[in-house]
């Protein structure tokens, strides 16, 4: 449990979603 697979699969959630909130951001300002 929590391998590298796990490790890499959250990191690339983590970017997408910090990605979704910048693109948001900037659509909104």
């Amino acid at each position: 449990m929590g391998g590298a697979c796990f490790g890499g699969g959250f990191a690339l959630i983590v970017v997408l979603f910090i990605l979704l909130i910048v693109v948001g951001a900037s659509y909104i300002c």
